[in-house]
């Protein structure tokens, strides 16, 4: 006798088939930054647990997660691509969103040496006479964000003639522009080029952003918010460490005053009859202060331990 059961017949394959190619089409597509913040991007997504290769001459890296496909893209492109729903989402500056309709998912603050906003700055020759932005007035301006640029000098009333540059713009000034406007961590590429800061334009972080469209469908919505609480977890827990010990209960008071801690201490009793075992999270700078002090607080088998991620 032939089987003939439920889910056996035509009909029941080819939902199944529907189902396995529906399955198959589930790829979130990631542009990642190509460029000065690519090393730490790639850095960024191994903590929160993701492991990217990137060829030498390749701009599709392989990520171990077969519902991602990544791109290389310069930050200055992504948000465009993504507003038209060419990638679903990217990592990118906030520089580089402003006027487009994307969704930002995501502050990640952190750039490629420093966790700390990127500056774009106004920059002169030391010698130049323009000291503020009003002699900034029929000048030329080279830089890499003339959009950015115009906008500022329209905020000021100021008429100036901003060009697009190609690179090594620092060295531009005095032959070639009489002003800058260039992207800064910390000032000693201006500086080392013989050039001064006139005026911050803008602070910038970097930021995830998700197409509007991407965050309508419910599979890629919660995708990329689980991607979003990763890298958040691995960036918090950059400069933390996790300190366990243990305490009997006539000095555990005092072992608390001494520990600082992101909320509090966990505290839990030990078989051991008046002891209790201490864990919590502190700056890593501070460990080396701590120890002492916990120690002589009546701390016992303090341990210091690393952590990769910090899910608040």
């Amino acid at each position: 006798m032939s089987g003939g059961g439920a889910g056996s017949g035509p009909a029941s394959r080819g939902a199944a088939s529907r189902g396995a190619a529906s399955s198959a089409a589930r790829v979130l597509r990631l542009g990642l930054p190509k460029g000065s913040l690519q090393d730490a991007t790639v850095g960024l997504f191994k903590q929160a647990g993701f492991s990217i290769s990137i060829s030498s001459r390749g701009y599709f890296p392989t990520i171990d997660d077969d519902e991602i496909e990544c791109m290389l893209i310069r930050p200055q492109e992504a948000s465009r691509y993504v507003e038209h729903g060419l990638l679903d989402l990217a990592v990118t500056g906030f520089d580089w969103i402003l006027g487009r309709d994307v969704v930002e998912v995501a502050e990640l603050e952190y750039s490629k040496q420093l966790r700390r906003p990127v500056r774009w700055v106004v920059a002169v020759p030391l010698d130049s006479p323009i000291q503020s932005v009003a002699d900034l007035e029929g000048t030329r301006i080279a830089t890499e964000a003339v959009e950015l640029t115009e906008q500022f000098l329209a905020a000021h009333g100021i008429t100036a003639e901003v060009e697009y540059s190609w690179g090594a713009t620092e060295v531009k000034p005095p032959h070639l522009a009489d002003a800058i406007v260039e992207l800064t961590e910390t000032g000693s590429s201006l500086r080392a080029n013989g050039l001064r800061i006139v005026q911050e334009v803008l602070r910038s972080t970097t930021r995830l952003i998700a197409n509007r469209e991407a965050m309508s469908e419910e599979w890629k919505r919660r995708k990329i918010e689980d991607l979003a609480v990763l890298l958040r977890a691995a960036l918090l827990a950059r400069g933390k460490s996790g300190l366990m010990l243990n305490v009997h209960e006539d000095n555990l008071s005092l072992v608390e005053s001494v520990l600082p801690s992101l909320k509090s201490p966990t505290i839990s009793k030990l078989q051991a009859e008046g002891w209790f075992a201490v864990n919590t999270i502190v700056d890593q700078d501070d460990v080396r202060m701590l120890i002492p002090r916990l120690r002589a607080a009546g701390a016992e088998d303090i341990v210091e331990f690393p952590l990769s991620k910090v899910v608040e």
